[in-house]
């Protein structure tokens, strides 16, 4: 007779689904002089251990037991099988769990707790391996609310009291299940310990995800070899300050489609973009969020698989290939990144635990009003550590060289759209957030730190000061900053007739004034062309011809303005419609003359800003830029140097439909100018006014310059003159 006595309230516990620890009582344990066996079997008829010890139901429980000798527990291995047969007759045999050391050591949960365990993903998540000769998945997850916490999956039927787990400290509980397999779809059965409340979710450190509108975790083994090697070598050296960086902001769901309508494979696209991309000459692709999202409409900013590819274009692996076939054809990618909020979705973050364990409990520090999201609670060590690690995982175990980080401005400000009364201010009584501040910086200096040549660039909407600064000198620490001002400044004098362009010929000037208080990515995204706003080519004023033309001198003026530059895709050719995420570019309208020619222009400039030091060498000193005239606001003309250590590059703009004849511009030097652009060439669509190539410089003072020329400026176009 078994002697129950001294476990009843642990089989209580595990009956109940509350046990935090079944290890306590599951495997084998010690009992007098000899071994007592415990399986817990909620579905079984009849079980037995290694096929030749019977193990008997305690009566009215789900817990089966036998006790040996001592001579007996010796011929056992140490980590033994159980067999059982369910009511049905079917048999089923496994190795338990539970005599299997913890997965995570004691520095592991120190790290984490801390808020500095940056290889956290790692330990946390499900992870296939051996361990003492037996092959498995280690499952772990981070639930501190919980009173008990269960793999489930259709292993055990998504039976939440099949795979009680053990916490060991923190609010960390893991278990290792022996015989499960990559490709094995689980989430975790959490019951709060205040409600009892049993919650479903999604494994915040999933690796891979099922296809959306399927919600489980799978587990995933990379098996993929890389293949850029001299890529990533030559990555710690970049000097991305001094370098061009000409980026085609891309989403994967609508760049193109297959034949059906559907979604490519990563390793489909990977051959198509690279191969454009290479051809138009830009230097980085830049991807709209690829994290897995259950909603295709959020464009995946509302992010439910944090380190998880989406599985719409196919595995883990799959995106693996695609980063490594661009960075063997000289193609870097970024990746667009959300920390800013998380999507209220019930099988992922939201309320982890049954708490409010990733976001704040009050609603007026933890809820984006606009997006109906969540946000982090970046003063928590845990969360902190979550998305730092997040963000290393990218960088290292994908090879991404870099991150732009969506919606910085929500994060900076305490009160971000939200009316008095309706924000907590911090301690200081300000509407800093003290907290995320803290969280960017650490981010940038870790990154930079662990993965040299990387960059993380910030889309700031606001005059924050220092965004690109170093940490050290008080400043957030992103390479890189957005010019949102340059963007909505240019954008708001193109959408002006030509004839009102005059009065705000200071729209085009005032970015001198500050473009070297940070270092300037000048985009023209996705942003841009959805919601009614516009394709940029529908945004210009005039007929056809006039539209075209405004958009030739766009490109060209943010091809030729000091920063690196991000151009969304459909925009290097004119496409008419406003972005629609959920079908294919109009690549028909390459074949338009018109169209045609954009795209061939927008190709010329982003070689010539890629081949000339002039264009990006000193994109983020003064000395890369110097006024030629800048008062010609009467005709609306610009015109400016671009310098290097070894070129000067000579820009004027007209911006107007009407041509300038003998209009007499400064020159730094005597000689022969070769005009090596002209947006008014009929290649480019335009009407081919020009000045027959070259323009031969007189030793006439002009403009504070001391040579000078008369050329003719076409219509609504822009030249570049050379040198020679």
């Amino acid at each position: 007779m078994i002697d129950i006595s001294t476990i009843e309230k642990d089989i209580q516990q595990l009956q109940a689904g509350t046990h935090h620890d079944p290890f306590q009582i599951l495997g084998c344990h010690k009992e007098g002089k000899g071994w007592v066996l415990r399986a817990w079997l909620p579905t079984a008829e009849s079980a037995n251990v290694e096929g030749k010890i019977p193990l008997g139901r305690i009566e009215g429980t789900d817990l089966f037991v036998a006790s040996i000798s001592s001579q007996k527990k010796k011929t056992l291995p140490q980590h033994f099988s159980v067999h059982w047969t369910e009511a049905d007759g079917s048999e089923h045999q496994a190795v338990t769990p539970y005599t299997f050391l913890p997965g995570l050591g004691e520095l592991d949960l120190h790290l984490f707790v801390e808020g500095r365990h940056w290889k956290v993903y790692e330990h946390l998540g499900a992870h296939y391996k051996e361990i003492d000769g037996v092959t498995g998945v280690q499952f772990a997850v981070w639930a501190p609310a919980a009173s008990r916490v269960s793999v489930v999956g259709d292993f055990n039927g998504w039976h939440g009291l099949r795979h009680p787990m053990r916490t060991i400290g923190n609010g960390v509980w893991e278990l290792f299940i022996p015989g499960l397999h990559p490709g094995d779809i689980y989430k975790y059965e959490i019951r709060n310990s205040n409600t009892g409340h049993c919650l479903i979710k999604t494994d915040p450190y999933a690796q891979a995800m099922e296809l959306r509108p399927k919600t489980g975790s799978l587990v995933f083994n990379s098996a993929h070899e890389w293949q850029d090697t001299d890529w990533m070598q030559s990555r710690e050296t970049f000097d991305w300050q001094k370098s061009p960086i000409n980026i085609y902001e891309v989403h994967l769901g609508s760049w193109q489609l297959d034949d059906e309508g559907g979604f490519l494979n990563y390793r489909e696209i990977a051959h198509r973009l690279v191969s454009y991309v290479k051809w138009m000459g830009f230097t980085h692709i830049e991807l709209l969020p690829i994290t897995e999202h259950p909603f295709d409409p959020s464009w995946g900013y509302q992010t439910t698989g944090y380190f998880a590819p989406t599985s719409r274009f196919g595995t883990p692996d799959d995106f693996r290939y695609f980063v490594d076939y661009c960075h063997q054809n000289g193609i870097g990618v970024y990746l667009d990144w959300v920390p800013a909020h998380f999507p209220k979705d019930e099988f992922a973050l939201a309320r982890f635990d049954g708490s409010a364990l990733y976001e704040h409990e009050d609603p007026r520090q933890g809820e984006h009003q606009d997006w109906g999201t969540y946000i982090f609670n970046f003063g928590r060590n845990e969360v902190r550590n979550f998305l730092v690690a997040n963000a290393l995982y990218w960088l290292k175990h994908f090879h991404i060289d870099g991150l732009r980080v969506d919606a910085v401005a929500s994060m900076l400000y305490l009160d971000y759209s939200r009316e008095h009364g309706q924000w907590i201010p911090n301690k200081h009584g300000g509407r800093e957030n003290l907290e995320a501040i803290e969280f960017m910086q650490v981010l940038n200096e870790e990154v930079h730190a662990q993965c040299p040549g990387t960059v993380v660039m910030a889309e700031e909407s606001t005059s924050w000061p220092m965004v690109s600064r170093p940490t050290w000198m008080g400043g957030l620490g992103y390479s890189m900053k957005w010019n949102m001002g340059w963007m909505n400044d240019t954008l708001n004098y193109f959408e002006y007739d030509p004839v009102y362009r005059p009065y705000h010929h200071n729209q085009l000037t005032f970015s001198q004034i500050y473009a070297y208080s940070e270092n300037f990515i000048l985009p023209l995204s996705h942003d841009e062309v959805v919601h009614m706003k516009h394709s940029l080519v529908n945004k210009m004023p005039g007929d056809l011809w006039q539209r075209m033309a405004n958009l030739r001198i766009l490109l060209a003026y943010q091809q030729l303005h000091p920063g690196k530059k991000l151009l969304f895709m459909g925009s290097e050719f004119a496409q008419f419609g406003e972005w629609a995420d959920a079908r294919s570019l109009d690549w028909y309208l390459c074949e338009r003359p018109e169209n045609k020619g954009v795209q061939l222009l927008s190709r010329d400039l982003n070689h010539l800003y890629k081949n000339h030091s002039a264009l990006h060498q000193r994109d983020f000193e003064s000395a890369g830029f110097e006024w030629i005239d800048c008062h010609d606001y009467e005709q609306s003309i610009l015109s400016f140097l671009r310098v290097s250590d070894t070129e000067k590059f000579v820009c004027l703009f007209n911006f107007t439909p009407v041509p300038r004849q003998l209009y007499r511009i400064g020159l730094p030097e005597a000689g022969t100018y070769q005009e090596i652009l002209n947006t008014d060439s009929e290649v480019y669509g335009g009407s081919n006014m020009g000045n027959g190539g070259y323009i031969e410089a007189e030793h006439q003072p002009w403009m504070n310059r001391p040579y000078s020329a008369e050329l003719t400026l076409p219509p609504l176009s822009v030249l570049v003159l050379k040198k020679i």
